[in-house]
């Protein structure tokens, strides 16, 4: 099939990518000339596990290619992918200006049938909105083209997405008529060929769907976070909770992992924006209102904890490890790095970065306090005469670092693992002045 996304972020590129690997013929459209100049050349401008060597072979291929000319990309597909940015506004509702304009470039430029797929993150009754802004497109230009809106939500997880885009749990397909869903059978032929889990059902449910998971996702880690604070004031180990939960069937021990709070690019955008679906239905989802309170006050937690633990931080130099929101990404976004760094050197202590991918969307979000904070090469640079050191992150080369090199780094002895990396090692423990979450 002829198939164009617009869009290259996450969702966009990655599905693009993995389309074209699929065997379609792929265009990815992006306003930014740079980034689609770069790309075209190879280049990946986002940092995910197994994208840039099937950038490079699909483009080899000749079935992916990126351009600014969305004029093209619509008159040349059969299925149009929307997979643009849909930010928080101040209120928490999902913009979706990005979404409509692309809608309306499609009611411009289309030239025959297509079926246009909502792939971004929007609110129910979005799918409905894009097909009237394309209808009076096609009016204003005083011509009729059959065309169908499907909602096909992304569930990827960043640092996975290759992965779960082409192993995923299901594929939900929301849809009007049966010729747009069985297009989208044709899309996914492989997957569905392979009896991957599939859900067609109608446009809103699909739209809800979406934000229903990321927020029930959010809750669970809300709900064990709340938890790690009651363990630590009774005695006991939110780990060993965590796994007698996890041992129910019905609850499973995934995103059982007490910490600092979530993050990233979906749940603290998806919770907000549901939770202002509910509102402006007169409707107040208390569950939800109640994780992004939880998650809040969990970065707050930890911040108090740290604080308490060390006293005065004057002057005291603490090391932070990890910076984005969680390991496989270079992604802050509301990453808890972006409260705790700030607060650390409020209170004057002198702040030590290192993050594996991280360090480039640190230095640009943190540009007004770039002069306050040292960014290493590595862990064991960030230890050098540091009073503490936290785990913020949970990468996989914190979890085999020479401790007993870096406490010989360190002028204090102070450790802060967020993560609960090191809970269940005796040497480690033993080393150090040594505080998890909940343990």
């Amino acid at each position: 099939m002829n198939i164009s996304v617009i869009g290259t972020g996450y969702v966009g590129l990655v599905g693009g990518v993995v389309l074209s690997e699929f065997g379609h013929n792929v265009i990815c459209v992006d306003i930014d000339a740079e980034k689609v100049k770069k790309i075209n050349l190879g280049k990946s401008p986002i940092y995910e596990p197994g994208l840039s060597e099937l950038l490079i072979k699909n483009l080899n291929a000749k079935r992916f290619s990126a351009t600014t000319d969305i004029e093209f990309a619509i008159r040349q597909a059969e299925v149009i992918f929307i997979a643009v940015g849909t930010p928080p506004q101040e209120d928490g509702s999902a913009d979706l200006q990005y979404v409509f304009n692309v809608a309306k470039s499609i009611g411009r430029y289309m030239n025959e049938y297509k079926v246009i797929v909502d792939k971004s993150t929007v609110p129910i009754g979005t799918g409905q909105s894009v097909k009237n802004i394309i209808k009076d497109e096609l009016k204003k230009r005083e011509i009729y083209i059959s065309f169908d809106v499907v909602s096909n939500p992304e569930f990827l997880r960043e640092g996975k997405a290759v992965f779960d885009f082409m192993h995923p749990d299901r594929i939900v397909i929301g849809f009007e008529s049966d010729f747009s869903k069985e297009k989208m059978k044709e899309v996914y032929q492989g997957l569905y060929i392979n009896k991957t889990p599939f859900l067609f059902c109608n446009i809103e449910t699909a739209e809800l769907v979406k934000y229903a998971s990321n927020a029930f996702l959010a809750t669970k880690i809300s709900f064990i976070n709340e938890l790690a604070i009651l363990s630590e004031s009774v005695g006991a180990n939110i780990k060993d909770v965590a796994t007698g939960m996890g041992m129910d069937g019905r609850i499973s021990p995934k995103f059982l992992h007490a910490g600092p709070g979530y993050g990233g690019s979906c749940f603290p955008k998806d919770t907000k924006a549901l939770y202002d679906i509910g509102m402006k239905n007169n409707l107040e989802l208390l569950v939800v209102k109640s994780a992004m309170d939880a998650n809040e006050n969990q970065k707050k937690y930890v911040f108090e904890k740290i604080k308490r633990e060390l006293g005065l931080l004057k002057n005291l130099k603490v090391g932070v490890l990890g910076l984005s929101f969680k390991p496989d990404t270079d992604d802050l976004r509301d990453a808890p790095s972006l409260y705790l760094v700030p607060r650390l050197i409020d209170e004057g202590a002198v702040v030590k970065v290192f993050c594996p991918e991280g360090m480039s969307e640190a230095r640009w979000r943190f540009e007004e306090l770039n002069s306050s904070i040292t960014y290493c090469e590595n862990e064991y640079e960030v230890a050098i005469d540091s009073d503490a050191l936290v785990i913020l992150t949970e990468w996989n080369q914190f979890r085999i670092m020479d401790m007993k090199k870096i406490r010989s780094l360190m002028k204090g002895n102070f450790l802060f693992d967020l993560r609960n990396i090191y809970t269940d090692n005796k040497d480690v423990r033993a080393l150090f002045k040594y505080f998890g979450v909940g343990v």
